[in-house]
């Protein structure tokens, strides 16, 4: 059997203001962007080169949602967007303006830094040693 995870919904303020975001600052693919009805849309991104996981661009609506935009782990690191050159991503997030919360960390895994998205989800950029 083979099983994976296909999306993750991100919760968002706006669907145009976090596709701009995340294609434009992060460098994400828009994979669909279809208009549901009534509003809705079914927005999916991913990072360059990803085969199989997507994010949903949810947009909040009732107010336990629009209360967890950016704060959908609880404080903690919620993704993990792993990378094949640290070092190349890093500095053009950087150069895009993507807020990291820590400098870069070499630990027994791989090399990390946790940034913050546009609405303050945290994640961690990782390249995992081989």
């Amino acid at each position: 059997m083979k099983q994976h995870l296909g999306a993750i919904s991100v919760l968002v303020r706006d669907y145009d203001e976090a596709l701009a975001y995340y294609t434009g600052v992060l460098g994400f693919q828009l994979i669909e962007d279809t208009d549901l009805g009534g509003g809705k849309r079914w927005v999916l991104v991913a990072p360059p080169g990803s085969a199989e996981g997507r994010l949903l661009l949810a947009q909040a609506r009732k107010p336990e949602e629009i209360a967890a935009i950016g704060n959908q782990a609880g404080g903690r690191v919620f993704l993990f967007l792993h990378t094949d050159n640290f070092a190349r991503d890093h500095a053009a997030f950087r150069a895009r303006g993507v807020r990291f919360l820590e400098d870069p960390r070499h630990e027994v895994y791989g090399t990390v830094a946790v940034f913050a998205d546009l609405y303050g989800n945290r994640w961690d950029l990782l390249q995992l040693k081989k």
